[in-house]
């Protein structure tokens, strides 16, 4: 086998796995309840997972999707990630909750969030909300969701949502560490041999780096990567 062909096989497995994992997280949910509340991180990396996820015979139109993090941007701007999540799961008949991030009044879109949220019939657990399940991804500087190294929202535990400090020419809008901590499932996706540094350090809950300031209890929380951290 060509090393070409050895990477497509790695990445068509990981692609499988997390997806396999999501439908697992949501299938259980419709099961235990009827329903299920899930929120997911943007970016380039899950999108094939979220493609192949939009191909499997779920229940679409009892599950909910919300975003983990997004880009501070009016709707319709490309920097936007939701054009990805509604281009996959269009067809599926899904309900998607954006984040609010045009809103000029980002409190106010806060609460609106909020409500929306306990209008699909999200369970809370002492008043925060419990998501189904969540994806996040691993930059490879250890951050999370859009929560960075040194920036203040990963101090904030008192809110369920934070702006955070420009970035990459942006203000993000993202969930904060409570809500992530009290998800009841967790698939972090961390694919490519430039995330096997941070993998191993998130495996041993270095709270050095954004991601491992965040409980990874190991009977909710899955890692997806392509490589062997320990190489």
């Amino acid at each position: 086998m060509s090393d070409a062909q050895h990477d497509l096989v790695l990445t068509q497995a990981w692609v499988g796995a997390g997806a396999d994992l999501m439908e697992s997280a949501i299938r259980a949910a419709i099961d235990e309840r009827g329903r299920a509340v899930i929120a997911v991180s943007g970016g380039s990396t899950p999108r094939p997972v979220f493609d192949e996820l939009a191909t499997r015979a779920v229940r679409w139109r009892a599950v909910t999707i919300t975003q983990v993090d997004e880009r501070i941007a009016p709707d319709g701007d490309p920097d936007r990630n939701l054009g990805d999540l509604e281009a996959a799961f269009a067809h599926t008949g899904v309900r998607l909750i954006p984040l609010p991030v045009a809103w000029p009044d980002l409190e106010a879109g806060a609460r609106w969030w909020s409500s929306v949220l306990d209008g699909v019939g999200v369970d809370r657990l002492d008043g925060w909300p419990v998501f189904d399940v969540v994806h996040l991804g691993l930059g490879s500087d250890g951050h999370t969701a859009s929560l960075l190294p040194g920036d203040p929202g990963l101090d904030v535990v008192d809110r369920e949502l934070t702006v955070t400090a420009p970035y990459q020419g942006r203000r993000r809008l993202t969930l904060t560490r409570p809500v992530l901590d009290r998800a009841t499932r967790v698939v972090w996706l961390a694919p490519g041999a430039g995330k096997r540094a941070m993998v191993a350090r998130l495996l041993a809950g270095d709270p050095s780096i954004p991601a491992g300031l965040l409980r990874l209890d190991e009977s909710r929380s899955t890692i997806v990567t392509d490589t062997d951290p320990s190489t």
